[in-house]
């Protein structure tokens, strides 16, 4: 088939198609023989006009989805809660001093007993030991040259009780055998703290939301709705220990109970929205 003949569009078919029809045998169609003769020249115009008509239907498309992902506001909302705390968190222990490892061990752990046995009395929440220390004492001589002159014994607990009765047990305490009180700080129950995180949550979406009309308000721009959320959490920063001593001050001997005053304690939530406008 040379070019000339391919420039003629037209189809010039010369076919004899025959019909055999045999008893108990499925019809046959016999095709002789087509011949189909294709104008070039048209295809490929035919082709450049459907490329022409795909790629006009995509830009548009695209040209959409480029502007829906620019308009896109980001903000970020946080909000601190603060509640009072109904609770002292409290380190305190026994330190003994003497000659031999066996007699200061043996005194501390006899003290530390007494204290433990008050304490589950009491009734305090969250009670473990947190420390338990046999250290020798060193000193120098004439010569400059170190020998051990004893021992140091340390055995520590902590536990929870309510503020209004943690001056009480610090003076019980002492009297118990405890010689040195390492810390007290100040937390909320576990109720209070997560009402508050939710709370915290509730009010830093508000507050990204309102945010976000205030920016888009003064350009005339409305929001249209939240594609993405990201809570950044509600944490709860570590109390703060207001009193640490390496020994009991004179007033936990008086008869006198301690008095202890707690505060507050903050919950700090943040969140991020980002809004269609």
């Amino acid at each position: 088939m040379n070019e000339a003949t391919l420039a003629n569009f037209h189809t010039k078919s010369h076919s004899k198609i025959k019909r055999t029809f045999r008893a108990g045998e499925t019809p046959v169609l016999h095709l002789n023989a087509t011949r189909y003769y294709l104008n070039v020249g048209n295809f490929w115009k035919t082709l450049a006009v459907s490329l022409l008509v795909c790629v006009s239907f995509t830009q548009p498309v695209l040209a959409q989805e480029k502007e829906k992902v620019l308009r896109i506001l980001t903000v970020n909302g946080r909000r601190v809660e603060a509640i009072p705390t109904t609770l002292s968190q409290i380190n305190l222990g026994v330190e003994v001093q003497g000659k031999t490892a066996q007699e200061v061990q043996k005194e501390a752990a006899q003290r530390a007993s007494s204290i433990v046995a008050l304490l589950k009395s009491r009734n305090v929440e969250k009670l473990q030991t947190t420390g338990i220390n046999l250290n020798p004492v060193y000193s120098n001589n004439n010569n400059n040259v170190q020998r051990i002159t004893g021992y140091s014994a340390t055995n520590t607990v902590s536990f929870r009780i309510i503020t209004d009765r943690s001056g009480t047990i610090l003076d019980e305490a002492v009297k118990a055998g405890a010689t040195r009180i390492d810390s007290i700080s100040f937390i909320a129950s576990d109720q209070a703290i997560a009402q508050a995180q939710k709370q915290a949550l509730q009010e830093a979406t508000q507050d990204a939301q309102q945010q976000a009309e205030a920016v888009l308000s003064k350009l005339g721009l409305k929001p249209k709705e939240v594609v993405s959320i990201q809570v950044n959490g509600a944490s709860v920063p570590p109390p703060q220990p207001v009193l640490r001593t390496a020994a009991v001050p004179k007033f936990a001997t008086q008869d006198a109970s301690t008095p202890i005053i707690g505060g507050e304690q903050q919950v700090e939530a943040s969140v991020t929205l980002q809004i269609s406008y």
